[in-house]
């Protein structure tokens, strides 16, 4: 009975040691994923205190509401400024309903075959382009065959494209990751494929689908190398209206940084310590 007795209690005493290993091995995970953390943050804080720092004493209301001049006192970014919030507004407008709708297409609706998979394939290779072929694709489709011109339609369509495959590919996976114990329950109740997609798939993927969205666009009103050969760094009146010519933030300063006047560089942001050696070079 002794033998008996002394087993299982000598089997608890095994597994509330593995118990306690296991628990300190997730705790040590997460006291590592809070340092990696911290350290992001920390990095990504001086990034932003030095950006500011060193923008502060540069930034005027002249700066701002001037425009381009040849003279680095007088140049100013109103243009450029006005130029790009066109472009990110055009280009929300055009990108994001083709982006979210043909995501829900392949996801929700399209058969599965070899089209769709074809499809699906070239979706992600696009997302994998270099941007300077999309600027090349709109200035030879856009601005030559269909004759708009070196306008902000132009430029508009030429980040379109370069955002559709990077919010296809984040809007699939968004609501992909949504269970399908959802659908499955909605159907059961009766609803049709428009109502379950609507109402119980888009809800739970929507967060998702937002942040791929801004992450695409953030990266599209950086972008200079789609711009470089519609952009016109020289414009000096602001753009009213989608025909007009633009210029860019990133154009402006691409201009800027390729000037050899001393006083031009010195209004762009300065290279932070961990670079300066990189940049000096």
């Amino acid at each position: 009975m002794s033998t008996m007795t002394e087993a299982p209690r000598h089997r608890g005493l095994q597994q509330t040691g593995g118990d306690r290993r296991r628990v300190l091995g997730e705790n040590a995970f997460q006291l590592m994923l809070v340092v990696m953390l911290g350290i992001g943050l920390v990095v990504l804080g001086y990034l932003l205190y030095t950006v500011a720092a060193d923008g502060a004493s540069r930034l005027s209301q002249d700066f701002i509401t001037g425009a381009p001049s040849r003279r680095a006192a007088n140049a100013g970014i109103k243009p450029a400024l006005y130029g790009s919030l066109w472009l990110l507004g055009m280009t929300i407008a055009i990108a994001l309903p083709i982006s979210v709708g043909a995501a829900i297409w392949l996801e929700e609706i399209a058969p599965r075959n070899v089209w769709t998979r074809l499809i699906e394939v070239n979706i992600s290779n696009l997302a994998g382009v270099p941007s300077i072929v999309y600027g090349l694709l709109a200035a030879g489709l856009f601005s030559g065959a269909l004759g708009l011109g070196d306008t902000l339609l132009t430029g508009s369509l030429a980040l379109s494209m370069l955002v559709f495959p990077v919010i296809v590919v984040a809007a699939r996976e968004s609501i992909r990751a949504v269970p399908s114990s959802i659908r499955q329950g909605a159907y059961a109740l009766g609803a049709t494929r428009w109502q379950v997609t609507r109402r119980s798939v888009l809800p739970p993927a929507i967060g998702g689908i937002v942040t791929g969205c801004v992450l695409a666009l953030s990266r599209a009103i950086g972008e200079a190398a789609p711009l470089l050969l519609l952009a016109v760094p020289g414009v000096f009146q602001t753009p009213n209206t989608p025909g007009d010519k633009f210029s860019a933030l990133p154009i402006q300063i691409y201009n800027w940084a390729s000037r050899p006047q001393q006083a031009f560089t010195s209004m762009l942001p300065r290279p932070s310590w961990c670079c300066s050696e990189l940049f000096s070079s």
